[in-house]
């Protein structure tokens, strides 16, 4: 069975990611989940660094303006931390990766697409930060490199916002 495919329509363009359900179902299947219910139809991608990653996935994030954008999680709260050892992805460009406090089993709603490699926040590698990759851009790196170039204040934010309209998960 071939793993879901989530087209996310940006107020910057298209793009679609292959979920990696297969490796991954903790995650992914989350991320499916609140995809499939509309969670991030509306919000913004509320911290944006050149030549590292976009994040997304704030409730708050729906006013980007909101100071609380990036401090906010999902209805049914945090996931388990999933560390498979056949699943050792790297944070590679264009990979999408599960956000979290820095806890253990803090990760939720909130994750971020790599611009660069970030080898530093793979789960397997030593270190703190552990940050599972649950899927990769397959289409549309374009209209990422567009997010990532977008000029942000003081606080990594858009000064422009970039809107989420929708995602939608073909299986």
């Amino acid at each position: 069975m071939a793993n879901p495919i989530a087209t996310f329509n940006t107020s910057l363009g298209t793009f679609k990611t292959e979920i990696f359900l297969d490796e991954m179902p903790i995650t992914a299947q989350n991320f499916i989940d609140l995809a499939e219910s509309g969670f991030y139809d509306g919000l913004h991608f509320h911290r944006v660094i050149k030549d590292f990653m976009a994040q997304f996935g704030c409730p708050h994030s729906s006013d980007p303006t909101d100071p609380r954008c990036g401090t906010g999680g999902p209805p049914h709260g945090t996931i388990t931390d999933e560390h498979p050892e056949n699943a050792k992805i790297s944070n590679e460009p264009g990979t999408l990766s599960m956000a979290n406090t820095g806890r253990p089993n803090s990760g939720g709603s909130q994750f971020f697409i790599n611009t660069v490699h970030n080898h530093f926040l793979d789960w397997f590698s030593p270190g703190p930060s552990k940050h599972p990759v649950f899927g990769r851009v397959i289409e549309g790196m374009d209209v990422l490199q567009a997010i990532e170039a977008t000029p942000t204040n003081t606080g990594d934010r858009p000064l422009t916002p970039v809107k989420m309209e929708s995602i939608t998960i073909e299986r």
